[in-house]
C-alpha cells in the first residue's frame, strides 16, 4: 500500500498550488459508484483514483485521489 500511496503523493512544484486528498471508503460496490459518479459530473475521471484498497475492517475498502488546487 505505501508505495502506491507514494507514487500519488508528489511534491508541488508551483506554491499557489496545494495537494488535496480525497478519501473514499466503504462498500466495494459504494466506493466504485461514487468514482463513476464523479466522472459523470466532471470532477475526476475514473482512472485519476487509486485501485480500491482494504482498510483491515470486514468489507471495507478505499480508494484515494489527490488533486492540486489553487491556495
Amino acid at each position: 500500500m505505501m508505495a502506491q500511496l507514494s507514487k500519488l503523493d508528489t511534491p508541488t512544484r508551483n506554491p499557489n498550488r496545494e495537494p488535496i486528498k480525497h478519501i473514499l471508503m466503504g462498500s466495494s460496490q459504494a466506493v466504485t459508484s461514487t468514482i463513476h459518479h464523479l466522472q459523470m459530473i466532471g470532477y475526476a475521471s475514473v482512472g485519476d483514483w487509486s485501485p480500491l484498497l482494504p482498510t483491515g475492517n470486514a468489507d471495507e475498502v478505499m480508494s484515494i485521489l489527490i488533486r492540486q488546487i489553487l491556495i
